[in-house]
């Protein structure tokens, strides 16, 4: 676990399979620990464990879903929040105790959910407000860095939408985050402080990148 802020931590990298990389991400908010996306294996559990353990676990879409949803939620007591439009796929792998509503809203942990559908019809970025005064944005796979200092998107063949996932970006752009956090395809870290100007050019950066 390396630690990015006082109250944020960034598990291991891991591949679950070539050119993927991935992370899960330990937030201590005001009602306790929570996962955002979820780890490839249980190599950090013993490292989360320490930290407090997870009393809530939040999935952006239905490709962070797999084995490791049930030994989160065996190991900790990990209440699970997936968007309410992926039940179904999600629920292959593990009970969703908390499905996430396709409205923008904030809930009682301190999470607001942004639909952000484009990727797969229910993608989800989670904002919350860090201890230090920061905010940080969850993009899931919404946006992420590509690799070469850009961010970028993609669509998944015969999934998603190019114009619901323009929209989401444009609905994205609204927001002043502080550090952004993708789930993916970062290399060794999928966060990036985006102070100034640079949030609006990762925004561009990502527009950019879709299909015209």
């Amino acid at each position: 676990m390396t630690q990015l802020r006082g109250d944020l931590w960034q598990t291991r990298t891991e591949s679950p399979f070539p050119g993927l990389t991935t992370h899960a991400y330990l937030w201590q908010g005001p009602s306790g620990n929570v996962l955002f996306y979820s780890p490839a294996s249980d190599a950090d559990f013993d490292a989360v464990e320490e930290l407090g353990g997870v009393s809530a676990q939040y999935l952006s879409h239905l490709d962070e879903a797999g084995p490791m949803l049930g030994q989160i939620a065996d190991r900790f007591g990990a209440r699970l929040h997936a968007p309410a439009a992926e039940l179904d796929a999600i629920g292959h792998h593990a009970h969703v105790d908390a499905p996430v509503e396709a409205r923008r809203h904030v809930d009682a942990n301190g999470v607001e959910a942004i639909p952000t559908p484009g990727h797969s019809d229910g993608s989800t970025c989670y904002l919350v407000s860090g201890v230090g005064g920061e905010t940080y944005l969850f993009t899931g796979d919404t946006m992420f860095p590509a690799g070469d200092g850009t961010w970028s998107t993609f669509l998944v063949p015969g999934r998603g939408s190019a114009s619901a996932l323009r929209s989401s970006l444009e609905l994205l752009a609204t927001l002043r985050p502080d550090i952004v956090i993708s789930s993916a395809f970062g290399g060794d870290t999928t966060i990036e402080e985006v102070r100034n100007s640079r949030w609006q050019k990762c925004i561009a950066e990502a527009l950019a990148s879709l299909p015209s």
